[in-house]
C-alpha cells in the first residue's frame, strides 16, 4: 500500500489536528502505514493540548502527491478544504462530522460521518470496534479537540454521545475535564499579538452557497472588544481577501467562550442575504448574534438556505 497521509483540513483547528493524529495511530495498529500530518499551522489552543499531553505537532504539507499516493481525510470532507492536489491523490477513507459537499472519489472508498460535535467521538467508536486500546495522550488530544468543538459543552453542536466520549476520554488521560477544558480553551483566546489577516484566516473555512463563495472566519475571545476594537482594520482585510480570493462574502464570527454569545463582522455582497439568513440588520458592517456559537450548525445552514435562491 506504501504510505497514508492523514489529515483535517485547511487552517486547522483542535479537532482536526488531533483527530488526524487519532485516526493515524488507530490505523498503524491496524497495520497501515500512516501518518499524521497537517495543512497549516497550528494555533494557540492546540499547542496548549499538545505541550500537555507531550505530543509534537504533526509535519505541515502543502501538497500531498509528491510524496504519497494514497490519504485518508478526518474533520472535513469537501475539496475546497483539503490539500490542494486532493484529486492527484487516491482517498482510502473519510471520518467526518460535516455537511457533504463538493466531495467526489474515482473508487469507492470508507466513508464514516455522524451528525456528532467532534471527529473525535467518532473515532472512539472506531478504536472500540476494532479492540485498540487508546494511549493516555491520545486520549487527551481527542478529549481536547470534543472540548474544543463542543466549547466545553455548550454548543448547540454538542451532543449526548459527546459529553459521553469525553468523560471516558478523561479518565483515560487523567484529567479534570472542566478545570482542563476551560485553560485549553481560555489558551485560544489571546488576539492581542495577532495581525488581522492572522485573526482573519487563523480558523476559516470557503463554503460554495448557490452561486457565492462564502468566506467564514471564527475566533473564540473571553472578551469581544478585545477583537472589535479593532474593526475598521478587519473590515478592510476581509475586503482586500474577498478581491484576492474572489470571495462572494466574508464573514468574522467573534465568539465569548464564557457568555456564549457572537458578534458578527461582515463584507462583501450580497449584505442582504446575511440579514435574511439571521433576520436582523448589518450595522457598520456589524451584526449581533445571541446564542450562535457553532459556524457549522447557526451559521452555514441559514446562509446556504438563503444564498441558494440568488443567482
Amino acid at each position: 500500500m506504501g504510505k497514508v497521509l492523514v489529515f483535517g483540513h485547511k487552517n486547522p483547528d483542535t479537532d482536526a489536528v488531533t483527530s488526524a493524529i487519532s485516526y493515524a495511530y488507530l490505523q498503524q495498529q491496524l497495520g497501515v502505514d500512516a501518518e499524521a500530518v497537517a495543512l497549516g499551522e497550528v494555533g494557540e489552543e492546540t499547542a496548549y493540548a499538545l505541550d500537555y499531553f507531550n505530543t509534537q505537532a504533526p509535519r505541515v504539507i502543502e501538497t500531498a502527491a509528491n510524496e504519497a499516493e494514497q490519504v485518508m481525510l478526518v474533520d472535513h470532507n469537501e475539496f475546497q478544504q483539503s490539500v490542494s492536489d486532493i484529486e492527484e491523490v487516491t482517498v482510502l477513507s473519510v471520518v467526518d462530522h460535516h455537511r457533504i459537499a463538493n466531495f467526489h472519489t474515482a473508487d469507492p472508498l470508507h466513508y464514516r460521518a455522524e451528525p456528532v460535535g467532534c471527529t473525535n467521538t467518532i473515532i472512539l467508536k472506531m478504536f472500540k470496534e476494532n479492540q485498540v486500546d487508546i494511549p493516555k495522550d491520545i486520549a487527551g488530544l481527542m478529549l481536547s479537540a470534543i472540548i474544543s468543538d463542543s466549547l466545553l459543552f455548550k454548543s448547540p453542536t454538542c451532543t449526548e454521545q459527546d459529553i459521553k466520549a469525553a468523560k471516558e476520554l478523561a479518565e483515560i488521560a487523567e484529567v479534570d475535564l472542566e478545570s482542563y477544558g476551560l485553560d485549553m480553551l481560555k489558551a485560544g483566546t489571546n488576539t492581542g499579538d495577532k495581525t488581522a489577516e492572522e485573526l482573519l484566516e487563523g480558523d476559516a473555512k470557503t463554503f460554495p452557497m448557490g452561486s457565492k463563495s462564502v468566506r467564514i472566519g471564527q475566533v473564540n475571545v473571553v472578551d469581544v472588544n478585545d477583537v472589535l476594537s479593532r474593526k475598521a482594520e478587519l473590515v478592510k482585510e476581509m475586503e482586500r481577501l474577498c478581491l484576492e480570493n474572489k470571495y462572494d462574502l466574508y464573514v468574522l464570527l467573534i465568539t465569548n467562550i464564557l457568555e456564549s454569545n457572537s458578534e458578527a463582522l461582515v463584507s462583501g455582497n450580497p449584505i442582504k442575504a446575511v440579514e435574511e439568513a439571521f433576520g436582523k440588520e448589518i450595522t457598520d458592517s456589524q451584526l449581533p448574534l445571541s446564542g450562535v456559537v457553532s459556524r457549522k450548525k447557526q451559521v452555514v445552514p441559514n446562509l446556504t438556505e438563503v444564498l441558494e435562491k440568488y443567482e
